[in-house]
């Protein structure tokens, strides 16, 4: 069977990486094989997680040597392994795994890959090498057949912590937490989840209007605070890369919040995102500088904005830019009939005329979808 030595292992780049080749064997016997892995093999007996990874796969697993083990406090491997612990362990040895077969040339292009169990490890590849949550990766490309190894010098612990947990030892989101209790999502966002929170500094709360924090935290505003709140959330892991992607997010208080880039920053609605991809046990956080306010409520023209962009978005991030602008356009020349005030019909009227004077169709969809966004300003101004 394979043994790893140095005559089998080859330069992947001069940065320090290296490749090794293996013959055709599933991940958990090539690790058994290998004679580094004991503790690791150990570990996914105890996790139950053996035959999973015995199976069709494929799946990337970062590998942690006997000798990355050894880094942790002694007795920390020793509770891990008893019964009791199943399910913890399960998470950290899974959060080593990534879904499909990842060579290392893939590997270097990303800023980071969702783990099997839902949180993300962060990638780096510079002039010291590849590293993964800063854990070095030392041999890349043990190729099985149902998956591949990349060697690693440390064990990756995912975060242990639920998202108002994280927020609260911050200690920079002290309104948020209070707001949350005050609203009856506390528990909710303590829960499994997972979730997506913009979560506004202490900061951010303070460039409210004076007394607005403490009007709404008043009981009789329970519901009104609670819809505010719930238009910082996003159900599900909705890291950065995918927030930038989507243009606009489905918030749990059920409007959208346009996604854009204001002065090379990235925003939501009006609120520039901060710090991006603090990951929780629960769902992860992207910290932002202002409050978000929902637009108004059950209103035709929300509603007629909102399926407009539910409508046009997939069709634009799909390449159809031109039929995106034509449900952008129709939408608005729909609100053109209604009882909106004239200072809102007078910038649709503005909008879509330099639409129409717009000869390519991306920038035509974007004209529309910013006018929209516009509106949407507008809309949450007049509540």
């Amino acid at each position: 069977m394979m043994k790893f030595n140095v005559l089998r292992i080859f330069a992947l780049t001069t940065m320090g990486i290296w490749s090794a080749p293996c013959f055709a064997d599933t991940i958990v016997d090539t690790a058994v094989d290998a004679g580094q892995f004991n503790t690791l093999t150990a570990a996914l007996k105890a996790a139950n997680l053996v035959d999973t990874l015995k199976g069709p796969g494929p799946f990337t697993v970062f590998a942690p040597t006997d000798e990355a083990f050894s880094k942790l406090p002694a007795e920390t491997v020793t509770d891990l392994l008893k019964p009791e612990n199943r399910q913890k362990l399960a998470g950290i040895l899974t959060y080593h795994v990534i879904p499909g077969k990842v060579q290392a040339k893939e590997v270097i292009k990303q800023r980071g890959a969702i783990a099997v169990n839902g949180q993300r490890v962060d990638i780096r590849f510079d002039e010291e090498g590849l590293k993964v949550d800063g854990a070095k990766v030392l041999t890349t490309d043990i190729l099985c057949d149902n998956g591949v190894i990349h060697v690693i010098d440390s064990v990756l612990l995912p975060g242990k912590a639920t998202i108002p947990e994280i927020a609260k030892d911050s200690g920079t989101f002290e309104t948020l937490l209070t707001a949350a209790k005050a609203a009856g999502l506390a528990d909710v966002l303590g829960s499994t989840g997972p979730f997506t929170v913009f979560a506004p500094t202490d900061e951010a709360f303070e460039k409210l209007p004076k007394g607005t924090v403490e009007m709404l935290l008043k009981p009789e505003n329970k519901s009104k605070l609670a819809d505010i709140l719930k238009y910082h959330v996003i159900p599900g892991r909705v890291y950065s890369e995918k927030v930038l992607e989507s243009k606009a997010l489905k918030t749990l208080q059920g409007s959208l919040a346009t996604v854009s880039l204001k002065d090379g920053s990235p925003r939501i609605q009006q609120a520039k995102i901060l710090k991006t991809d603090i990951d929780a046990t629960n769902g992860v956080i992207h910290v932002i500088d202002s409050v978000i306010i929902p637009p108004p409520a059950n209103t035709n023209t929300q509603r007629k904005l909102t399926e407009a962009i539910a409508e046009g978005v997939p069709l634009f991030n799909a390449g159809h830019h031109a039929e995106c602008a034509e449900i952008y356009r129709n939408a608005m020349n729909e609100l053109m009939s209604t009882s909106l005030p004239n200072t809102m019909k007078q910038h649709m009227s503005k909008v879509i005329k330099k639409a129409d004077n717009t000869q390519c169709v991306t920038e035509k969809a974007w004209v529309l979808r910013r006018g929209i966004d516009q509106m949407y300003e507008q809309l949450a101004s007049r509540n």
